[in-house]
């Protein structure tokens, strides 16, 4: 069934339906509990709002705070989360966040505009998104006096974020695999510092893509997944990809000239990203009537640039580590939101697309999606060179220091300017703070001045539960899952110990 485009004020409860189309559709309280869907696919809604120039220009002066509001409203729906309720919990979300606008955006030489979406606890992107899921999540388990077991796979900010948010929430518990040794210190002290109950952190011996694995396995079996309350905070979680769209509305409305044009003037989103939950979130701003340009901008882990390129969505042989390793990531699995927004949700289009590349780790799309994609989306891949000589060059025009995952987006910038050709506003998302990689900042022949926060990571107690090669980590994850349930059992009941 193709997607709906509905105008703003259409009343009615928001569906969501699968991206593969087997699934029965539910509402919003149901894809925020769900990983992927029964068949295999990511929810979707089943109609994007359009907006018309006139909401458009009412929107245009708030903050980044109201701006998530109105658009969780439009998503959610007030039989929900009544409109009051819903003010609150995006309040709270971003009570402890360090900049009073919650996200910032620098403006700085050669028309470079850096917004700053890493004042939260965390220092990364992330915050803001999990920080409001949780808030969800805690107002219907209250609701329906339930409990929920979190598993999160992190290739470094998710883990940090996701803990961050859930810390000694009574009715959740939080489970993070983590890749030793493949994350910065930073983000693994950020997890293993935190010595909640409610906290369970393991350090795995591979990278992220090895350790999503026994995730999938679990989250594979259904009954199991049931019986225990499960749910993944990774981006394949609709909420987050929500909370995500606000990004695309606040960079148009802060670099537009002005929104009095006809038609309105485009503004360029650079977006860098390893699984593409952004990257979704800005499509989806775009077929909801935002003129945004879309540029995708990768490090050497290329699978998204060369599926813009030439169609060929295809895993490499290894993932390379490179200096941006929170995007270190080989299957960037919001592509598919992507694929069948673009295909006018043809849901069998994306079921046999993605069933063959879960099977080959292999496909070429076909031409018509191609080419809606290249349309929607240019692209970049930007080398570790490339990284710290951006961060380089920022430092000296500007003083100001960039993260390596911001340097990717960056870089996209610096090479347009230096061909001197004429193009439309451009705004850099900026996901983390450059505090979280030391080591990416000496790479660039720089100094950081560390936060308070950050330095007192390293005098903390830490715990994390090792998961060795040959081990056995599905057996590990259902056990520890398994004893969580009963705990919650027992306490739920008043039972002993």
């Amino acid at each position: 069934m193709p997607l709906g485009l509905v105008p703003l004020q259409a009343p009615g409860i928001m569906w969501y339906v699968s991206t593969r189309g087997m699934a029965p559709r539910i509402d919003f309280e149901e894809a925020l509990f769900s990983g992927y869907a029964p068949d295999g696919g990511l929810y979707m809604p089943e109609e994007l709002p359009q907006l018309g120039r006139e909401t458009l220009h009412e929107w245009s002066t708030l903050s980044y705070p109201s701006l998530v509001k109105e658009l969780c409203s439009l998503f959610i729906g007030p039989e929900l989360i009544p409109r009051d309720d819903l003010n609150d919990l995006i309040d709270r979300a971003f009570s402890r966040f360090h900049h009073r606008e919650v996200v910032h955006l620098s403006r700085l030489r050669n028309g470079l505009n850096v917004l700053e979406l890493w004042h939260g606890v965390t220092y990364a992107f992330k915050d803001l998104s999990l920080c409001c899921t949780a808030q969800f999540l805690q107002y219907f388990l209250e609701k329906r006096k339930r409990h929920i077991t979190v598993v999160v796979g992190t290739s470094g900010d998710t883990g940090s974020a996701a803990i961050e948010s859930v810390q000694g929430a009574k009715n959740v518990d939080i489970i993070v695999l983590l890749p030793k040794g493949h994350c910065t210190k930073i983000q693994e002290l950020q997890m293993t510092t935190v010595l909640r109950e409610n906290v369970h952190v393991f350090g795995v011996e591979g990278n992220s893509d090895e350790l999503d694995e026994p995730i999938k396995t679990v989250f594979a079996d259904v009954a199991f997944v049931k019986k225990h309350n499960l749910m993944s905070l990774n981006s394949i979680n609709w909420s987050r990809v929500l909370v995500q769209i606000a990004h695309h509305f606040f960079a148009y409305f802060r670099c537009a000239p002005s929104l009095d044009m006809h038609p309105l003037p485009p503004v360029e989103v650079v977006v860098p990203t390893g699984a593409a939950g952004n990257l979704a979130a800005g499509c989806i701003a775009q077929k909801m009537g935002l003129p945004i340009h879309l540029v995708v901008a990768v490090n050497s882990n290329d699978i998204i640039h060369r599926t813009v390129q030439w169609g060929d969505f295809s895993l490499s042989k290894a993932v390379k580590p490179t200096l941006a390793s929170a995007m270190d990531i080989q299957v960037p699995y919001n592509m598919e939101r992507i694929f069948w927004l673009l295909s006018g949700s043809d849901s069998q289009v994306i079921r046999t697309l993605m069933e063959q590349f879960e099977r080959t780790k292999s496909v070429s799309l076909p031409k018509e999606l191609h080419s809606k994609l290249s349309e929607a989306v240019t692209s970049q891949s930007v080398s570790d060179e490339a990284i710290t000589q951006t961060m380089g060059r920022c430092w000296q025009e500007n003083q100001y220091l960039l993260c390596p995952h911001s340097a990717v987006a960056v870089s996209c910038h610096y090479q347009q300017v230096d061909r001197q050709q004429p193009s439309p506003p451009r705004c850099c998302l900026a996901p983390a703070s450059a505090a979280k990689f030391p080591e990416a900042v000496r790479a660039a022949r720089l100094t950081l001045d560390t936060p308070a926060e950050i330095l007192a990571l390293e005098h903390k107690e830490a715990r994390c539960t090792p998961m060795r090669k040959g081990d056995d980590w599905t057996r590990m994850l259902r056990d520890t899952i398994e004893d969580l349930s009963q705990q919650w059992q027992r306490r739920f009941l008043n039972l002993p110990a």
